[in-house]
Order: structure tokens, then sequence, then C-alpha cells
């Protein structure tokens, strides 16, 4: 019996954009068909449906532990079961956050795939030099799995002749997080932003104001 995909599973800078979402901020359910997306961004959710060309509602849910303030968020679910499928083809699955790898992205879209994860969970900011003062750009991009984000530091090397970042492992918060400093920061933005590329307008923005050196980011506004 044919089963109908809700999703088209074609390679494009719009679909791995989404892929991207999918591994930072996505869920795999155990039913081995339910695929969630959840952000406090309601935009980056439009921008998830767009990419994956589906007509799901929006819903709306609260996260946060016990005795904290109740983060409101945007939640899409679909029910895909080859969808499903592909995604474990490539390496996701449920549970996926502590067991995340290498992942089967085809070079070619890479930047998307990354502009995605930073999208998802990751941070474009500044921080003060301590000797200068001056503002220092710095990229960050926060998962539960070290060997995930090793992959994605060796992937960034090898596209974008990237040899510096580094990973820092925060035991309490079992949170690791891969960080590069101004120059990288700089090098990296200018490959995963371009003309007609999907993004988040809020990181964007922050990258943009980089002493309002646009061009240095190879972004045109």
């Amino acid at each position: 019996m044919h089963r109908l995909s809700k999703v088209k599973i074609e390679w494009g800078p719009q679909f791995a954009y989404a892929i991207g979402l999918i591994t930072t901020d996505g869920c795999l359910s155990k039913d081995g068909r339910h695929i969630d997306f959840t952000s406090k961004d309601r935009e980056l959710v439009l921008k998830f449906k767009k990419c994956l060309r589906i007509s799901n509602k929006i819903g709306i849910k609260f996260r946060g532990e016990d005795g904290y303030k109740k983060t409101k968020c945007f939640r899409v679910q679909l029910g895909d079961i080859n969808f499903y499928e592909f995604l474990l083809s490539i390496g996701l699955g449920p549970k996926k956050s502590k067991n995340l790898h290498s992942l089967k992205i085809p070079n070619n879209y890479f930047i998307d795939f990354l502009r995605g994860c930073i999208d998802g969970d990751g941070t474009i900011g500044f921080f003060k030099h301590p000797e200068s003062s001056h503002p220092q750009l710095r990229i960050r991009l926060y998962s539960g799995s070290l060997n995930f984000l090793e992959w994605v530091k060796n992937k960034i090397k090898e596209n974008f002749k990237v040899d510096g970042g580094w990973i820092e492992i925060k035991p309490k918060s079992r949170i690791t997080v891969l960080a590069y400093g101004k120059s990288d920061s700089v090098c990296i933005l200018s490959h995963i932003y371009y003309d007609k590329a999907v993004f988040l307008e809020r990181k964007y923005k922050i990258a943009k104001k980089f002493y309002g050196r646009v061009a240095e980011l190879g972004i045109r506004a």
C-alpha cells in the first residue's frame, strides 16, 4: 500500500534549513510517525512550515521547570511516516538530544542546515573583551551531545576553512557548547547569510549590527 507524504523529501536550501531546526529544536515521537517542532519564536515556526510546505495549525504550549516562570512557546506537529523514516535514515531519532552523532547532510546544503541549527538552538551575540573592553562577536551552538558538536565543528572546518572554535562542557546543566570567536564568527556568518536565504530575523539583526559592517558579513540588506 502506497503511503502518502505531507512533506516533499527533496534536498534544497529551505529543506536543509528545516532539517537544522528539527535537529536542534525538534522532537521525534516514539510512535514512528509524528514530528514536533516547538519554539518561543512564532516567526521560526512559520518559517518551518513554509520550508516544509505544510499547512498544520500552530498551537501554544508552556515550557519550563517546576517552580520557574513558564515560557510561552509555539508548536506545530505533523504525522508523516515517510518523512519520519527519512529523518531516521540521516541520523535523527527519538531522544536525539543526548544521542546525536554525525548526520547525512549534503555538503551543498550544509550552510542552510547550520543556519537552521543556529536559529534553533544557537546564539549570535557580543561580549566585552576583558582587556580592551571592545565588543566581540561570538557564535554559540548548544547541544546535549558532544559527538554532534564535534561533527559540526569538523564540517565547519571542512566547508569554511575555519580552524578555530572550541567546545565547552557544562557538567551541571549537561549542556555542551560549540563557540567561535570574532574572526571565525564573521567568516561563518559570511557563508550562512546570503541573498534569498531563510533565517530568523531576530538573529540576523544581531549579526548585521556588528559595527554596522554589513559588507564584511557578505550580507546585502
